[in-house]
């Protein structure tokens, strides 16, 4: 008699059931040991999501250096409290960056005033407005929760994103001061005119070393400058009765052309990759009180990789093209002209890399948490003064 007949319903269905259980099991042990031993953080990760980040950025981000917070700070620290905050930031970003491509650089410089001074600078900086129109939307959904310290700091990474520049993340929890500092504001940071001691004096005191200055500076791959800030390097330069001998002659005949009406702004575009076109091509807006240039590629003949945030500011100073003396000042000392070599050398990666690491930083520096600051009401005004 066959054997398999003898078999019963029950027999066969154990026998089946054994080998899919067991590999349920297996799977679910290697996904477990995954988890346990993934190196990355859930949270980081989480920050660099399609829901954070509009999709057509995803392909400036770079992956995120791991920090620990400084003492108060978190991340998604208002998850609870106003869970939108972040979406309402970007969004608003997206739409203030739509209208003025200038917004970004505007308030990268903001923030930058924000981390030396340690409060929030005087309202008649360029982006204040900005921010103040954010912080509006934030307290029609969460009124006095989300503080303007970080409103600027999210922005700020968020127009950073905006120009082609990494992703880095931000930690919350920051506290508004009870006052502000204006005239610190203007003392306390570095000049367009400081020579590379003093430059590399005020980010060291504040925990900077020269890779951090470095890479900070590089964030003059967009913006615009004053032509009040640059004129002086065409004669008598620090009361030398010469022009500024660090600046490339034939840059400097540029620089004259488009200042030399007393006002206008040259347009910079999407970064060329032809020759620049002369100063006679440039496109001159009129009306503006003062004379303003942007931080510029178009006005030398070095190569861009497509992105802002690459390493065209670098191989401008090499060629003696930095449109500050600040900026020129890189290639006087040893380590940061190596710096500036190696920032040239790729494609904006390594620059890229480090700036994200230095913003991250900067961004923990100094900070107000708990009851050492307030939430203000609005941005321009301490709550006692609302």
């Amino acid at each position: 008699m066959d054997s398999k007949k003898n078999e019963t319903p029950t027999a066969k269905k154990e026998e089946t059931e054994w080998p899919v259980a067991n590999m349920v099991l297996m799977v679910t042990v290697v996904v477990l040991i995954a988890a346990l031993f993934s190196p990355r953080n859930p949270k980081i990760e989480a920050e660099s999501k399609n829901s954070h980040i509009p999709d057509f950025l995803q392909r400036q981000t770079i992956s995120a250096p791991v920090v620990e917070p400084d003492e108060g700070l978190s991340y998604d620290f208002y998850q609870d409290s106003c869970p939108r905050a972040e979406t309402i930031v970007r969004s608003m970003m997206i739409d203030l960056s739509s209208a003025d491509k200038g917004v970004p650089a505007n308030l990268l410089r903001l923030f930058f005033h924000d981390c030396f001074i340690q409060a929030p600078p005087n309202l008649t900086l360029k982006g204040f407005d900005k921010v103040e129109a954010i912080k509006v939307e934030l307290e029609k959904a969460c009124p006095g929760v989300v503080s303007c310290a970080d409103v600027l700091a999210l922005a700020t990474r968020d127009g950073i994103l905006l120009t082609g520049g990494p992703f880095y993340p931000v930690f919350t929890g920051r506290k508004d001061s009870h006052e502000s500092h204006f005239q610190e504001a203007l003392s306390d940071i570095p000049s367009p005119n400081h020579n590379i001691s003093q430059i590399l004096s005020l980010f060291q005191r504040r925990g900077f070393d020269e890779r951090d200055t470095v890479s900070l500076l590089g964030a003059h791959n967009v913006g615009r400058i004053s032509c009040d800030f640059i004129r002086n390097r065409f004669g008598n330069f620090s009361g030398t009765g010469h022009p500024d001998n660090t600046l490339a002659s034939d840059f400097m005949d540029e620089l004259r052309l488009q200042c030399q009406d007393g006002h206008g702004i040259t347009q910079v575009g999407a970064p060329t990759l032809s020759p620049a076109p002369t100063p006679t091509m440039a496109t001159l807006i009129k009306g503006n009180s003062k004379p303003m240039m942007m931080f510029s590629e178009q006005l030398s003949v070095a190569i861009s990789s497509g992105s802002a945030f690459d390493g065209h500011y670098y191989r401008n100073l090499l060629r003696s093209r930095g449109l500050l003396f600040a900026d020129q000042q890189l290639m006087a000392n040893n380590i940061t002209a190596s710096l500036v070599r190696t920032y040239a050398s790729d494609d904006g990666t390594t620059f890229r890399k480090d700036f994200s690491r230095a913003m991250l930083k900067m961004s923990n520096h100094g900070v107000l948490t708990g009851d050492n600051g307030e939430v203000r009401f609005k941005c321009a005004l301490p709550r006692s003064h609302s």
